[in-house]
């Protein structure tokens, strides 16, 4: 599965297509299975005339045995044939949520846009769940349809005027079942959505929950996710409704079909057109014919359903990456200057930059949103409207994404901490960060804990505290040594003693390696070579701390206050 899929066909295609073989097994063994069904009432019939009307035992006996291997052949086939199913099933679902990761973690990004967390979880999960579903049904119905086919033949030769109302009755019945089947498609799919946007806000509402607490604003929260849960059931319960309407339509039109065929088969018998086996026969046939329109009836409403969700992963599958790969190339090992040249980008206007290498430089934003803007850049999470950014001479919009990222490390304000040991969240290959730790007074926090840096830390470090979790996200930006690190306001949540013991340590761990910080910490600012204001999106002034303390109004009210 790759993101070229365009729409849910293409997606429902590609599923089926990565597990031919066990779909194709499975259907085969299905076919065999319902073939073998058919047949039963059948050979009942014949044990009736030529056994039970000739009253020959040996006869009896051999029917008998006949019947046993049926039965045998039955259950082999059912048993494996649902193997096959729910293997091509498992596995078409697990390709298509290593397809949506990919895609997710793509280094273009993108697939994040206008979703939440939670959206993208809930489509991982269970949109893939449901288009995997599809395999296992795919092999059934065409299992059914062997069952028709089988009947229908009997029927025939038993008599022209069943068999052709079997074969002739079915297209029709199968086309009314699938119109049935377009409301609860087009119901799943909103209520797919809607469970997904619940996940995405319930995602959000936990982990800022120590912030909502803390502001008291929990009633908020509780009313927002109430209303969101609320749509979400209504979307459920449509679906349900649609789903048990869909059911409940199809099996009135297969018990009306299936009434039709006994009745036809009665009159022919007390018409004398066939004999009482023949009835026998016709009539279990009709019975049987009831469980293959049943299995049409739910993998109408598998596909109904695996459509919807087919449509929800093609649509993140197909969302265009922020920036595109390119073909331009890093020197390495990189010296680490950067220069933006009439840069451009959401809140900024025209910035011009130079930052020469081995430089720690302080950067003041008085507008939040320009901050992020001036991240996303060095970062390349998104291309500059106009102007450039350029590291060691080569324009970053040039460069592949994810080589920028082992050259620019952009650690942000709101980095998260994953679950595991202190020392694997600072360092993922088990390597030593003491010099790491050590700079981010992130020794401490392994000093205060019972194991130390082999202390486990929960999802997201919940276990930390704020200034806990700064602490070791700093660390784990500096033990990556980076040739130019970017740094977002990382001390918020500590103290200013603290505070300044991180900023002597981060100026001395980082001397000779560029190092933007953007902050308004003053003791960050103060070891930095020079600070840089940006107001308005552009640069309005720059020079040491001390001297933007003494000389602007701004700086003081941006940094001091």
């Amino acid at each position: 599965m790759t993101a070229t899929a365009t729409t849910s066909r293409s997606v429902l295609r590609q599923a089926i297509s990565g597990q031919r073989r066990r779909v194709t097994l499975a259907s085969v063994l299905a076919a065999g299975h319902q073939g073998g069904e058919a047949l039963v009432p059948v050979i009942i019939g014949v044990v009736i005339d030529q056994a039970v009307d000739g009253g020959s035992v040996g006869t009896l006996v051999f029917w008998l045995a006949v019947l046993g291997v049926i039965f045998a052949g039955l259950s082999y086939s059912y048993r494996f044939a649902a193997r096959a199913a729910e293997g091509a099933s498992l596995r078409a679902a697990h390709d298509l949520r290593i397809a949506i990761s990919r895609r997710v973690l793509h280094p273009g990004g993108g697939a994040d846009k206008g979703k939440l967390a939670g959206e993208l979880v809930n489509i991982g999960t269970s949109d893939a769940q449901r288009v995997g579903v599809v395999n296992a049904a795919l092999p059934f119905g065409i299992a059914a349809l062997a069952g028709v086919l089988v009947s229908a033949i009997a029927l025939l030769r038993i008599s022209l005027p069943l068999g052709l109302l079997v074969l002739l009755g079915t297209p029709p019945l199968l086309y009314l079942a699938h119109l049935i089947g377009k409301p609860l498609e087009r119901r799943s799919e909103a209520e797919q959505e809607r469970s997904a946007h619940a996940s995405g806000v319930a995602t959000d509402l936990v982990s800022g929950l120590r912030v909502l607490k803390g502001i008291g604003a929990e009633p908020a929260a509780v009313a927002r996710y109430r209303d969101t849960s609320q749509n979400s059931l209504k979307a459920t319960l449509r679906a349900a409704r649609a789903k048990a309407w869909h059911d409940g339509a199809v099996l009135a039109l297969t018990g009306v079909f299936i009434a039709v065929v006994a009745l036809v088969g009665g009159h022919l018998a007390s018409s004398g057109s066939i004999s009482v086996g023949d009835l026998v026969a016709a009539v279990g046939l009709a019975q049987f014919l009831l469980t293959p329109f049943l299995i049409f009836s739910w993998v109408n409403g598998e596909l109904a359903q695996g459509r919807a969700s087919a449509a929800r992963v093609a649509d993140l599958l197909t969302t265009p990456v922020a920036v595109d790969s390119g073909d331009g190339e890093l020197p390495s090992p990189a010296t680490g200057n950067v220069r933006f040249t009439d840069v451009s980008y959401g809140s900024l206007r025209g910035v011009d930059l130079d930052i020469p290498a081995g430089q720690l430089i302080g950067v003041v934003a008085a507008d939040p949103a320009a901050a992020t803007d001036l991240l996303d850049c060095l970062g390349r999470a998104g291309d500059p409207a106009e102007g450039k950014v350029h590291v060691d001479g080569v324009d970053l919009s040039t460069v592949d994404p994810e080589r920028v990222r082992e050259v620019v490390l952009v650690a942000a304000h709101d980095a998260d901490l994953f679950e595991g040991t202190l020392a694997e969240n600072v360092h993922a290959d088990g390597r030593s960060a003491d010099e790491a730790l050590a700079a981010s007074a992130a020794d401490e926090v392994a000093a205060a804990l019972p194991d130390g840096t082999a202390t486990a830390v929960t999802e997201r470090g919940r276990s930390l505290s704020g200034g806990q979790r700064q602490r070791v996200a700093l660390a784990r930006a500096l033990a990556a040594d980076a040739p130019v690190l970017v740094v977002h306001d990382p001390t918020t949540a500590v103290d200013t003693v603290t505070e300044a013991k991180i900023a002597t340590g981060l100026a001395r761990l980082r001397r000779g390696r560029t190092t933007i910080l953007v902050t308004t910490s003053p003791a960050l600012l103060a070891v930095a070579d020079r600070v840089v204001v940006l107001d308005g999106g552009r640069i309005t002034g720059e020079g040491g701390h001390a001297e933007l303390a003494r000389d602007r109004a701004d700086y003081r009210a941006a940094v001091l206050s």
